[in-house]
Order: C-alpha cells, then sequence, then structure tokens
C-alpha cells in the first residue's frame, strides 16, 4: 500500500513533465518569432486604403490578434502548470523519508540510554494514553515507535546504518505514477484503468487519425475541396479567354454551400439589374439567356451576382446578409484562382506542357478581383493591351477619368514612365485632382512593383542541350519600388481581405500554347527565400564540381542577392525534339494590372550524340556536330503582339512549328514591355566530369 501511495504522489510530476517538455521550448521559440519581427508598415498609406480600414489596428483587434484560440491553449497550459508546481510542493511536505534518528530528534550515532530517554519523551506526548488525538495514535504508531525500535535491535540499527534500511538492503523497485484510485484495489478500479488505458492509447489516437483521414480525403492542402479540382480540370479548355475563366471558378463546390434564404431574392433582383450588363450573357438572345441563368443553382447565381458586384464596386447596396455571403466569396477567391491556375499548368500532353492562355487568363481574372476592375474594362484600347483597367487600380481614377486620359494618347505605361512634374500637369489639367489627389496616386505608383527577370536555361555539366536531356531552368526575379521597398502589400481598398503580392513564372511557347515549365514566386519570406536558394545554389555546384570554396562563394552570393530584392526559381524539364524553339518567359503578378513582363528566349536543342547512361560526359569518337545556320536565325515574332489581353474572343491557334531556344534573356522595367533583344551567349559550363 505505501508503494502505491508513492507512485499515486508522482502522478503529478509525470504529467507535469509531459506538458514542460514540449510546451516550454516552443513559448521560448514562439516569444522570439515575436520580438524578431520588424515592426514596418508594407501596405499602402493613400486616402482609399485608409478609408478601407483593412488596415487600422484599433485595441479591440489587436486584443483579438494576441487572444487567439492557439495562445490562450499555451497560457491555460501555463496557468495549469502552476497549479500542478503549488500542488507537488505541498504534497512534498507530506511525504517523508524514513529517518529513525530525526523522528526521535537525535543526532546520528546517538546512545542506548539517549535513545531510550527520546522515546520514552515522545511517549508522554503521543501516546494513546496519553493523547486521544487519532493523529497523535497514528504517529506514534507508524513513526515514533518504529523508529524505536529499528534503533534498540541491534540488527536493524546495523542495516540502517549501512543500507538506510531497518530491513537491510533494498531492490531495485518499479512503479507507474498513476493517480491512487486507479491503483486501489477495493472496488472495480481495475476496470477503470484499463478502459483508461484503451482509451488514451487506442481509442484517442484511432479517432483522430479517422477525422483526420475523413477531411484529408476531401481537402486539399490549400483547404479547397477535391471535388472543385476535379470540375476544374474538367472544364479546363486550352483556348479560354478571362470572361470564360469565370465561368469555371464559379463551378466551385464550395459556392454550393452559400445559404439561400427567401429574404434574398428581393435583393438579389437588385444586384441582377445592377450587373446585367457586365454578366456573360449573349446579348442577341437576352431573354432565353436570362432564362437559362435564373436556372442555375440559386447558391451559384448569388455567388457570380456578387462577384460582379464587387468588380463593378457597387458594394453598399449589400443587406447584411448578403454583404456576409459576399465576404465567404471574396475570401475563398485567392485560393480558388490559385487552384485553377494549378490546372491551367499542369501537363497535358505526353510532353508535360500545360496551356498558357487559360493560364493568363486566370491571373487577369485574379488582378481583377484584387483591385475590383471590370473585365470589360480590359478591352485593348488606344494601344493599350489592357484598355482603361490598368487606370482604375489607381486612387480617384473613374472610367471617366481613365478614358479622358487614354483620349489624350497616353497609355499606362507612358504614365509611369513620366517624371514628376510631367504626370502632376496631366491629373491636375486632364483628370482635375487636387493636390492630396495626387498625392495618394504618387503614393500608389511608388508602391507598384518594376521587375527584372533574369532566366538560363541548360543541361547541367554539359556544353549545349540536347535531345533527351533533363534541362535546367535559372531565373533570377527581381522587384523594385519606387519607394525604396521590394516586398509590400499592394494597393487594394475595395478587397476587403489581407492579399499577398504573388508572381507566377511561366517558360511557355506562345505560338503552340504550351506551358513547359512553372513556378509561384513570393517576396515576403525572406529566411525561406535564403534556404530555398542556398540549397539549389548548392546542388547545382556540386554536379558542376565545384570546390568547397567556390560553392561557399555562391551561396553567400546568392544569399546576397536575396536581400536585395531578387528570388531564386529553379527547376527542370525534358529537352524536346532537335531544333531551334522561341520560347517567352512571363512574369505574371495577381495582384497589379499592367505590371506583367516578357522576356524571348532562344532555346537549341541538338541532335542527341552523348549516350544516355553518360549525360555528363561528351563522346570521344563522336564529337558534337551543330548546325551553325541555326544558330544564326533570329526570332521573328513579336511578343508584343502575342501576349495580348485575354478578354478578346476565344480563337483556334495552330502550333507553329517553328521551334525555339534560350540561352538567357532579361526583361526590366515596368508595364508590359518585351525585350526583343535576347543573348544568345550561354554562361560557361564544365564539360563533364
Amino acid at each position: 500500500m505505501a508503494a502505491s501511495d508513492e507512485n499515486g504522489a508522482l502522478f503529478p510530476i509525470f504529467i507535469l513533465s509531459t506538458i514542460a517538455l514540449p510546451l516550454v521550448p516552443y513559448t521560448i521559440l514562439k516569444l522570439f518569432r515575436a520580438a524578431s519581427v520588424k515592426r514596418r508598415s508594407f501596405h499602402c498609406e493613400c486616402s482609399d486604403c485608409f478609408r478601407s480600414g483593412k488596415y487600422r489596428k484599433s485595441i479591440s483587434s489587436q486584443t483579438s490578434n494576441f487572444l487567439t484560440c492557439h495562445n490562450l491553449m499555451i497560457i491555460l497550459l501555463w496557468v495549469f502548470m502552476g497549479v500542478l508546481v503549488y500542488y507537488i510542493k505541498n504534497i512534498s511536505r507530506e511525504i517523508q523519508v524514513f529517518e529513525p534518528f530525526g523522528i526521535l530528534g537525535l543526532e546520528p550515532g546517538a546512545s542506548d540510554s539517549q535513545i531510550k530517554k527520546a522515546y520514552r519523551r515522545l511517549s508522554i506526548q503521543y501516546h494513546p494514553d496519553k493523547n486521544p488525538d487519532p493523529d497523535a495514535h497514528k504517529y506514534f504508531v507508524e513513526y515514533i515507535s518504529k523508529a524505536y525500535q529499528a534503533l534498540t535491535d541491534p540488527i536493524s540499527r546495523e542495516n540502517f546504518e549501512k543500507y538506510g534500511h531497518p530491513d537491510g538492503r533494498q531492490g531495485f523497485q518499479i512503479g507507474i505514477a498513476l493517480p491512487q484510485f486507479l491503483l486501489n484495489n477495493n472496488g472495480g478500479s481495475g476496470g477503470m484503468l484499463l478502459l483508461s488505458i484503451v482509451g488514451v492509447v487506442i481509442l484517442l489516437p484511432l479517432v483522430m487519425a479517422v477525422v483526420y483521414l475523413s477531411r484529408s480525403s476531401k481537402y486539399t492542402g490549400n483547404y479547397i475541396k477535391r471535388e472543385t479540382l476535379a470540375t476544374y480540370f474538367q472544364l479546363m479548355k486550352p483556348l479560354l479567354a478571362s470572361r470564360k475563366v469565370v465561368d469555371i471558378f464559379l463551378e466551385a463546390d464550395e459556392f454550393k454551400s452559400i445559404p439561400v434564404r427567401r429574404t434574398d431574392e428581393e435583393p438579389i433582383q437588385k444586384l441582377f439589374a445592377i450587373v446585367r450588363n457586365d454578366l456573360n450573357l449573349d446579348q442577341k438572345n437576352l431573354k432565353q439567356e436570362e432564362t437559362k441563368f435564373w436556372k442555375q443553382h440559386p447558391a451559384l447565381v448569388k455567388a457570380e451576382l456578387l462577384i460582379q458586384v464587387h468588380l463593378t464596386r457597387e458594394t453598399a447596396v449589400l443587406s447584411p446578409d448578403l454583404q456576409r455571403d459576399f465576404n465567404f466569396v471574396l475570401q475563398l477567391a485567392p485560393r480558388l484562382l490559385e487552384e485553377l491556375m494549378k490546372m491551367a499548368v499542369i501537363p497535358r500532353n505526353a510532353k508535360g506542357h500545360g496551356w498558357l492562355r487559360p493560364a493568363i487568363g486566370v491571373i487577369e481574372f485574379t488582378q481583377c478581383i484584387v483591385q475590383a476592375v471590370r473585365l470589360s474594362a480590359r478591352k485593348v484600347s488606344g494601344g493599350s493591351t489592357d484598355g482603361i483597367a490598368p487606370f482604375l487600380q489607381l486612387p480617384h481614377f473613374s472610367e471617366a477619368v481613365a478614358e479622358k486620359i487614354a483620349r489624350k494618347k497616353v497609355s499606362f505605361q507612358e504614365l509611369l514612365e513620366m517624371t514628376v512634374q510631367e504626370h502632376h500637369e496631366l491629373l491636375s489639367g486632364v483628370a482635375g485632382f487636387s493636390a492630396a489627389e495626387i498625392l495618394d496616386v504618387d503614393k500608389v505608383l511608388g508602391l507598384m512593383p518594376c521587375t527584372t527577370v533574369e532566366v538560363a536555361c541548360e543541361t547541367e555539366g554539359e556544353d549545349g542541350i540536347q535531345e533527351g536531356d533533363i534541362v535546367t531552368v535559372q531565373a533570377w526575379v527581381s522587384v523594385k519600388r519606387a519607394n525604396g521597398l521590394f516586398k509590400a502589400i499592394p494597393h487594394a481598398p475595395y478587397y476587403p481581405f489581407h492579399k499577398d503580392e504573388n508572381y507566377w513564372l511561366l517558360l511557355a511557347d506562345s505560338n503552340a500554347n504550351n506551358v513547359w515549365f512553372s513556378q509561384k514566386v513570393n517576396f515576403l519570406d525572406e529566411a525561406a527565400a535564403i534556404t530555398t536558394a542556398s540549397q539549389a545554389i548548392e546542388e547545382k555546384m556540386e554536379v558542376l564540381g565545384a570546390t568547397g570554396e567556390e560553392t561557399k562563394a555562391a551561396m553567400r552570393e546568392a544569399g546576397d542577392r536575396v536581400r536585395s530584392g531578387s528570388r531564386l526559381v529553379m527547376g527542370k524539364f525534358l529537352s524536346p525534339a532537335q531544333g531551334t524553339y522561341n520560347l517567352t518567359c512571363y512574369l505574371l503578378c495577381d495582384s497589379w494590372i499592367g505590371c506583367d513582363k516578357t522576356t524571348s528566349l532562344k532555346l537549341k536543342v541538338s541532335k542527341r550524340s552523348r549516350t544516355v547512361t553518360q549525360r555528363s560526359r561528351v563522346m570521344e569518337d563522336e564529337p558534337i556536330q551543330e548546325d551553325l545556320s541555326e544558330e544564326e536565325e533570329e526570332i521573328e515574332e513579336d511578343e508584343d503582339d502575342a501576349y495580348k489581353s485575354e478578354y478578346s474572343e476565344d480563337e483556334d491557334e495552330e502550333p507553329d512549328s517553328n521551334k525555339k531556344n534560350l540561352i538567357k534573356g532579361s526583361a526590366g522595367g515596368k508595364g508590359k514591355q518585351d525585350k526583343k533583344k535576347g543573348s544568345n551567349k550561354g554562361p560557361a559550363r564544365k564539360k563533364g566530369r
């Protein structure tokens, strides 16, 4: 029984250790991360963004950000640990080690007469005949009598002095740190112990696993339903304009969960009257199209109307119920569009190529969602491939003001390239803006990204690219802004949620509508970007057979470039058949209109002259024969014509058999501009190891 009492007393210590081991280091790590976060503002500070209230943090919002479920759980665990420490401190006083000399109030090595004298003195105080207190009786029997017996019996005293116990050497004892009520042999505690073990060890992990697997089988890592991905994959077409992307986007299974209320009928009719002209309806058969529109799933009808209301910036007419549905749709939109983008660039043919046109259409629609700009505003006008849409993302710009600027034959790119004095004169004279409104425009223009792309393709460790090689794509993407920042949150006063500025890098054959390589790029997480760039450079230098010092120098250089506002993008694709391929590298921003970049690349693939099993060595007996005439071939296509707005009608495009080759190219500056001059020189490569 004494052993079970001791084991039961150890149970709080066991629980305290179990909680403290993960909690203490995790709390320290969380506090360290919170202390290391730079409190620097990266969002827009124009009057439109200020009025939106998206970035204002009141005391209540700051409190709500701190008192999250995660933080509250950590606080509760620390409180529980404090209670356990207090409890353990108190019970430690009750658990006393058997010490005969200490119980009798004697020093170790006392004589027999001193022991007897102390025993008589304590007997007068605690003997049941002298003291009727039950606690005194218990203390006398369990401690005083036992201590006196241990010290007066020669064998017991010798054992105690030699081994620390009256009974001699004690064996090793193993106990279970469980509560006393589970170890009590009286009653049905054995069954309770068994049920506790089965419940905690078997049933609880099993239930958690079932819940996790059932959820993961329905959702992707981006918390999008798999039924939605299957629908997007089936509906995606190779020639898909951005106005058709809306129809596929609205087929998401998540939108079918939007509640349909009877009280929404009249507000929905008002929304339809407002956005009727922006719906994708055939004007020739308008009545039939409207009838077909209302026959859709009621939740999908509501979702489409809410999206169109957002694009037309008419959200003031929304009722409180519709406002909640509106927030649900817009909060979900970026994740759905990201998955739709993946469905566009996913390999669709034997060569592993995706589709370019739907990918550009998805990005254009994403830009319109973030900036709350109608798709019809992207119609080509005045020589601008994006129409007046880029102007509408600036503060205080309406469609009427944008059309006035367009009638002056001033494109958005020309506005970006103007001096401060020139565009101040334009905005004050043509648009009639005040000094405060011009200052807001300057703030947004200073926040818009100016991107540069340096891209190269090569077969690592080899001279040139041959059929069947695994080609490595290496691209450095750099962002600069007039305000000096390279990472920032985009100006989006009409989008009610936080939105990161993301980019998609596509290496594509625009004539064949094929995407050879794609990757998403983000500039906010610098630490992760440094780690990724260092690992990629280290692997590349290892393949090239570089020394340790060369590898470290290359890794340091990559880290410095990342800190200065660049991101390294690396990937691989299988080289096609022999020929020269005129490719285009697209850098598409999902948040800003008019800031996309294109770079012309030329990829030359030679006939296979080295074995597949020994790709790193050029065959000595058969030197590589290259067609010099192909090296002299120039790019005949104008990439500006190839990269036009995807709002235009779908057209049948025949793949051009004229193929393309790179070796290196770059693009820079603001707006959609194409560097037509490409370098045919590639980086020096080792001939083989």
